[in-house]
Order: structure tokens, then sequence, then C-alpha cells
């Protein structure tokens, strides 16, 4: 095959309990070129050190629902009581340019891409689900962040229990454990990922 065949980009969706660092990883292989972390939009408050359009497009309830009732997102889901949505402008532009997205979703949200009937999207898409060691080691990776109240924590945790059911949903299972060694088998799915036949762009004589 021509080594210049052009071929479309991965939309990797990975989920999984706050604190099993899926969004570390996602960042890890984000260069912002060959592949880009897709930034979501929330109607929670920035946490401190966010900044608006690189961690997430803070918008008003108002607005966001505005932008649903428009057809411009892509996914969205009400998780921990605020809206989370992807906007489908920049997944699908980056995809047909051959730029991997990674969209770190709760599992309703992946439900729904998945359930979308886009041929762009049905063959670009791949799933990871990552999942911590214990609800015990979850605890102290979540009290250990110190960004959040005992209650939220708690609350996070009920919502673990109730995500961690639906890892069989997903094509890849990544146990989360020393960072070195998640990022090695991250890397790895996505390197045999990019290899898909349904990756390439076009069509005809590619010897």
């Amino acid at each position: 095959m021509h080594s210049h065949q052009p071929r479309l980009g991965l939309l990797v969706i990975v989920s999984g309990p706050s604190g099993t660092g899926k969004t570390t990883l996602c960042r890890q292989v984000c260069d912002g070129v060959r592949a880009v972390f897709s930034v979501s939009c929330t109607t929670r408050a920035p946490r401190p050190g966010e900044v608006d359009g690189r961690d997430y497009f803070f918008l008003s309830e108002d607005d966001f629902l505005a932008r649903v009732d428009r057809g411009e997102l892509f996914e969205h889901a009400r998780v921990h009581g605020r809206w989370y949505g992807t906007l489908k402008s920049h997944v699908f532009d980056n995809l047909r340019r051959g730029v991997d997205v990674f969209m770190d979703i709760d599992v309703q949200g992946a439900a729904q891409v998945r359930a979308c009937q886009d041929e762009l999207v049905r063959r670009c898409l791949t799933d990871i689900f990552v999942m911590p060691p214990g609800i015990g080691e979850l605890r102290a990776r979540l009290l250990g962040r110190a960004t959040d109240s005992a209650e939220v924590v708690e609350l996070r945790l009920r919502n673990a229990e109730a995500e961690l059911r639906h890892w069989r949903e997903y094509r890849y299972n990544l146990v989360s454990g020393e960072r070195p060694r998640d990022e090695a088998r991250f890397k790895a799915i996505l390197e045999a990922e990019r290899m898909r036949s349904s990756l390439v762009a076009c069509g005809g004589d590619a010897w």
C-alpha cells in the first residue's frame, strides 16, 4: 500500500470513572497535529487552573440547551448534575483530515455515539473503558486529587459503581495501574487501530 495513501482519523471514545486517569492518557497522545483531544462543553463551573476553550467550553445552561436544540452537539448527557456535550464540527472536520479525535465522555455519551448511523462515525469509531483496580483505590485517588469536597467524592464513587456495569459494551478494557504501563498499553491499542482498513479514505489502486 502506498505510504501516502490518505486515511481518515480515528474517533476514540474513552470512558471510565473519575480518577482512573483516562483524561491524562488521552492528553499524552494528543500532539495537536496527528491527534487532538476533543474539548467538551459543560455547564459546570471551572476548577482552579482550568481555562475556557482549552479544558472545556464553559457554557450557561441556557446556552448549552440552545445548542442542543440547534443540533450543534454530537452527543450530550447530564452527569453529576451538570450538562456535558461535544460539538459536531470539531469532531467531523478532524476525522476527514485524517486527525484522530479523542473523546473523554461518560457511558451515556458513548452509547449515543455508538448509535450514530453516520458512515464516517461508523468507520472511524473505537472505544476504550478505563477502570480502576478497585473501589478502595479509586476513593484514595479521588481524595488525593484534593479538587472536590468529600460529598462530591462520594457522589463520584456512587456514579462509578453504576458506570462500571457498562464496561463490556466497549471494544477494549484497560484496568488502570501504574501510569507508565497504562500509557504503553493505551498506545498499543491505538497503533493497532490505526492500521484498520476501514480508515482508508479513498478507493482505487493503492499499490
